[in-house]
């Protein structure tokens, strides 16, 4: 008979969860999407690697380069990279939908300032993105988890920003865009807070003419609900 009382024994630790920029969810795919993974996903879908991206080689040229973190299904963020083609543009999604919808989109216009990254926004920053290489960054309507008892779950939180700020070049531009109030009243809070960024405006700003509105937004609007735009400069 062993002499090991497993009732005696301390309970194993428990691995502390590492916050992470997103929640996964199930999506259906597309015949066209599946077809742009396939076809498009080897040229345009950078492959995690923890080392600095080298934009230049990525996109054969030398120019100001833009992060968006949480494209969705990438519509806003095809119609940016088309308005500014003198402009590279690095969008972040984990949900494989919005890559192959997005990669469809590429392929369709010619898209050829821009590049997708499969994984998650914190590992990306952290590891592929060297400190003041960036010259802007979009936050653009990420997810509210609009629950109190959620709040915590949100991406804009302090140290969420503090790298976000060490990733852009001195005159760098952080927007961020929510249609929900109290998260936009956190943001504000949370940006005005970071050290190493400046407000353009009094507080929330007009948005920017590079920021198209979604369908989802324009019905929003109809039906008064309120935008809220922050637009943060990297300090000098």
């Amino acid at each position: 008979m062993s002499t090991d009382d497993p009732s005696s024994s301390p309970p194993p630790e428990r691995p502390q969860r590492r916050i992470r920029s997103f929640v996964l969810r199930a999506g259906r795919m597309g015949s066209g999407q599946v077809r742009a993974l396939a076809e498009l996903g080897p040229r345009f879908v950078l492959p995690y690697a923890a080392a600095p991206i080298d934009a230049a080689a990525v996109f054969g040229r030398q120019a100001p380069v833009v992060l968006e973190i949480g494209f969705g299904m990438g519509q806003a963020t095809a119609q940016i990279a088309a308005t500014r083609p003198d402009t590279d543009f690095i969008g972040i999604e984990v949900h494989e939908p919005g890559v192959g919808a997005l990669l469809k989109t590429i392929g369709e216009q010619g898209l050829a300032n821009l590049r997708l990254i499969q994984h998650d926004a914190v590992e990306v920053l952290e590891h592929m993105i060297a400190p003041a290489s960036l010259d802007g960054i979009h936050v653009f309507f990420p997810d509210p988890w609009h629950k109190k008892k959620h709040n915590k779950r949100r991406l804009i939180q302090p140290a969420l920003v503090a790298l976000l700020a060490s990733r852009l070049r001195p005159g760098g531009v952080l927007h961020c865009a929510t249609d929900w109030e109290d998260y936009a009243v956190q943001m504000l809070e949370v940006l005005s807070a970071e050290p190493l960024l400046a407000n353009s405006a009094e507080g929330y700003a007009p948005r920017p003419d590079y920021r198209p509105l979604t369908k989802f937004e324009n019905r929003g609007i109809k039906l008064g609900h309120g935008v809220w735009d922050l637009v943060f400069l990297r300090k000098g």
